[in-house]
């Protein structure tokens, strides 16, 4: 029996504002909150609502053959909270099947992993709340944002007691290995390891609405005769999607809503296939191998390292000036400043300063909002510049009312 085990990555970025030299020391509101919202509902009348419908209609009409995962990071979560329940009911719809499978992850879509163990222990026990509060599940699969996998990372997710893991299925992961079978990291005992299925994962999230594509169009008899003919090859086919390729990524008139529809239909037919969530590959396949990973891999360009985010002077300066302030920023116990601090870590912010791929259309670029790598480094460092500014003011008013 060979197993799919498909999930989506739920997340809505949330844009800084423009903010100049001038705005320090004037101005401490940092989102582009007028503009975020335009996002959240644009995504959620052309994505989250009709994909979700498309869903529960599929988990509805397999009688539970169909099963699938959510990994929603906790600040789309907030957004939908206090913007659009209507969209944060219909997940809770989904969690209510019995099918659908919510993963843990950080909560503010951070690599806080890399520069605070005490940040991603914290962050991750946020999300798990958040989940369990929401849609009723204690979260037993991990996914870090972008992928990003080591062997101390997976030290750290097993004794905060997730059964599996989520990473990368590129050669730096697998090795000699097949990314089709469960693994164990190196230096664990209970925890297993997914790797992503990377070539039929990009056909859908990369690649299915390039014209220029060899398979375009891409129907979905095709795409599950691909998955029918790796029968016998392994035990598992993890298919990791990016949920905005529903409505946003790919537009409606791509096909993808016709394609995700008859895809289960498609993969069914075959007697030897059958959908699990990762907690449940987790709970019925035993490890064949154990992986050793002792460099941080990602979900990223050719090079499937951290160097999308990290591979500059200007993201490695921003993210040491970030991290940099953890020390004082707890001396002030302040909920508040905590909250933008840790807005301040989603990975896009360094994303956006990549100058990777600006030249050959690098099919993992995506629109920079700030108009270039250059632009959003000056942008986040004023909002950096201003923020340690308050929290020097906090220290100063602090040591004066001693």
């Amino acid at each position: 029996m060979t197993n799919i085990c498909l999930y989506f990555h739920v997340h809505q970025p949330q844009l800084l504002r423009h903010y100049t030299f001038f705005d320090i020391d004037h101005d401490h509101v940092y989102e582009d909150k007028e503009r975020n919202l335009k996002r959240l509902n644009i995504v959620s009348e052309q994505c989250y609502l009709p994909a979700n419908s498309v869903v529960l209609d599929l988990i509805t009409r397999y009688k539970g053959n169909f099963r699938i995962a959510f990994s929603i990071t906790g600040i789309l979560l907030d957004q939908l909270e206090k913007h659009r329940a209507d969209v944060l009911d219909s997940f809770t719809r989904l969690a209510d099947t019995g099918c659908v499978e919510f993963i843990g992850e950080t909560y503010y879509h951070s690599f806080a992993f890399l520069f605070s163990a005490r940040e991603f222990r914290e962050q991750a026990m946020l999300h798990k709340n958040r989940i369990k509060t929401l849609f009723g599940q204690n979260p037993r699969t991990f996914r870090h944002a972008g992928l990003i996998y080591n062997n101390d990372l997976a030290k750290i997710v097993e004794k905060m007691g997730y059964h599996i893991i989520l990473a990368h299925g590129a050669d730096k992961v697998s090795g000699w290995s097949s990314p089709h079978y469960v693994y164990q990291p190196a230096g664990c005992k209970k925890l297993k390891l997914l790797l992503r299925s990377d070539r039929l994962s990009g056909d859908i999230t990369l690649r299915f609405s390039n014209a220029q594509w060899s398979e375009y169009p891409l129907f979905a008899d095709t795409y599950a005769s691909w998955i029918h003919a790796m029968h016998g090859t392994g035990d598992v086919i993890n298919l990791a999607i990016d949920y905005q390729i529903f409505g946003e990524h790919g537009r409606k008139e791509s096909g993808i809503y016709e394609f995700m529809r008859l895809l289960p239909r498609e993969i069914l037919k075959h007697p030897d296939f059958k959908f699990l969530t990762p907690a449940e590959i987790a709970r019925n396949l035993d490890p064949v191998a154990q992986l050793d990973v002792r460099d941080s891999v990602a979900c990223a360009d050719g090079e499937n390292d951290i160097s999308d985010w990290l591979g500059n002077s200007l993201q490695r300066d921003a993210v040491a000036s970030l991290y940099g302030m953890e020390a004082k920023l707890r001396r002030r116990k302040d909920e508040e400043l905590l909250r933008t601090w840790r807005l301040l870590q989603e990975s896009e912010n360094f994303y956006y300063m990549c100058t990777k791929g600006l030249a050959n259309g690098d099919e993992h670029t995506f629109p920079n909002p700030y108009g270039s790598p250059y632009d959003a480094y000056i942008n986040y460092m004023n909002i950096i510049d201003d923020f340690s500014g308050i929290l020097d003011k906090k220290r100063s008013s602090t040591n004066e009312g001693a």
